[in-house]
């Protein structure tokens, strides 16, 4: 019988075989965004995935100072894509980040942390793994314009099917818009945007995306969602990157842009991402049991430490200044530090669907996909261990409809921090639990405190808001 051939082998095989004429090396940021460059196929030889492929680290937000800028890259071969979207035969392969000194991992690359969060899940024995389904919804736009200057600042996007444009003279204007709040689930011609989304589903499933459905979301003006089938933590992280890659790549090749930002629109929904989470050993799932809502105790503990250290945790899983305006008491955002089986109104939620242990479960519903999926996904992990491994209680189960509630009965339900700033106190004050096993340093945490601080909550505190003028101009 002939030896199965390596993943790196079958790379090498595929480039010859395929005429692919480049290899795109991606690796992610601190803050959150996918980088890139590109080796012809000359340069990419089977001592690569040892020897990796040296950059400036200086340049990337978040990571190295001027004077000891070099760093390495080395491709993961089992993450191998053709990439749809470039015209010249392009293979695409994500990287881990290594100081070439050491030959270590760098401590500061997510990839790596992620990695450390899987390591540190086997090493407590208590499961081996620990799924994550995201489901990320973003708007499609026709058109954004948007700038800052010294002496003004604006933004406009729009979109066909915006409510706000049904007195639009568009030769002609036919009508067909989902009003405030109404977007789900109408069908076509309502939701205008069901063949994009088809478009998207058939580019992520050629990238080997398992994809459970497609559907337009509540917000008028192109809010969708595509949800996408549970992985192990650095795959649905992995996935997660190339789900946003294809997505946006797919709208701009049918002219339209696509945002994850939480709350581009006034008045109307924001998108979210509620991530489903279960911890499985040898197979078995350990969040089935007897106990509220089907749970087991361990998932009940976990809920418990998600909850205690929601306010901390945030700083990952709504890491920007616009997150907080989705996150606002009184609307449809999960605000309350609650959890709930069915309930939609609570931050933590546990899906009722099927009766299968196999499907339970715990969703939280706070995060957006401004985040970082692997320091987000790790660090919700190192929270609901902290509540296994302490035993943390999550209260009583909130099964009332939050939003029907008297302030006296919600005045001992605690709510999410109400601005980025204060999501990074709460970090600054509770990131013992992040530290366990070396998933997070210090250094980490506070390069994430001061790089959210210095680039983004002091610029925005600093920069006279438009509606400004609309408060203040004459007074």
């Amino acid at each position: 019988m002939a030896k199965a051939s390596s993943p790196i082998e079958q790379i090498l095989n595929f480039i010859k075989t395929n005429g692919i004429k480049f290899v795109d090396l991606k690796f992610m940021d601190f803050p959150g965004q996918w980088q890139h460059f590109t080796v012809p196929v000359t340069q990419f030889k089977e001592d690569s995935f040892e020897e990796g492929f040296g950059f400036d680290g200086s340049s990337i937000r978040g990571w190295k100072a001027i004077n000891e800028s070099d760093m390495l890259i080395i491709p993961d071969p089992t993450t191998m894509l053709v990439d749809p979207f470039v015209d010249v035969p392009t293979i695409s392969l994500i990287c881990d980040v290594y100081e070439p000194s050491t030959k270590e991992q760098y401590s500061r690359c997510p990839r790596n942390i992620a990695q450390k969060a899987t390591a540190y899940l086997n090493s407590t024995g208590i499961a081996d793994t620990v799924y994550y389904g995201p489901e990320a919804e973003f708007f499609v736009f026709d058109d954004v314009r948007f700038d800052s200057k010294p002496n003004g600042s604006f933004y406009m996007v729009d979109s066909v099917e915006g409510k706000w444009n049904s007195g639009r003279d568009e030769n002609p204007n036919l009508g067909y818009k989902p009003r405030y709040k109404e977007g789900y689930f109408p069908v076509p011609p309502t939701d205008a945007l069901m063949n994009l989304r088809n478009e998207m589903v058939v580019n992520l499933m050629n990238a080997g995306i398992d994809v459970e459905a497609q559907h337009h979301e509540v917000a008028s003006g192109g809010q969708c969602e595509i949800d996408l089938r549970f992985q192990p933590l650095v795959k649905a992280a992995d996935q997660l990157l190339l789900f946003k890659y294809i997505v946006k790549n797919t709208a701009k090749k049918n002219n339209k842009t696509v945002t994850y930002m939480p709350k581009p629109i006034f008045g109307d929904n924001g998108s979210g991402m509620h991530v489903h989470t279960s911890l499985w050993k040898k197979g078995k799932p350990l969040f089935a049991g007897s106990g509220y809502a089907g749970l087991s105790e361990m998932g009940l503990y976990f809920i418990g430490g998600l909850l205690k250290h929601a306010p901390s945790l945030l700083a990952f899983t709504n890491p920007t200044t616009n997150s907080y305006k989705r996150l606002v008491p009184g609307f449809e955002a999960p605000v309350n530090l609650a959890y709930s089986q069915r309930n939609r109104s609570a931050s933590v939620r546990i899906p009722m669907y099927s009766s299968n242990p196999k499907t339970k479960r715990v969703e939280f519903r706070c995060p957006d996909a401004s985040s970082n999926p692997y320091l987000a996904f790790s660090a919700m992990l190192m929270a609901g261990l902290d509540g296994i491994i302490n035993r943390i209680d999550p209260g009583e189960p909130l099964d009332k409809d939050i939003y029907d509630m008297s302030p006296e009965e919600l005045k001992d339900v605690p709510s999410t921090p109400g601005s980025l700033g204060e999501a990074l106190k709460a970090l600054s004050d509770d990131h013992e639990y992040l530290l366990k096993g070396d998933v997070f340093t210090e250094d980490v945490i506070d390069t994430w405190i001061t790089y959210k601080t210095d680039k983004e909550i002091k610029p925005m505190a600093l920069q006279p808001h438009p509606y400004e003028f609309s408060l203040y101009y004459d007074v």
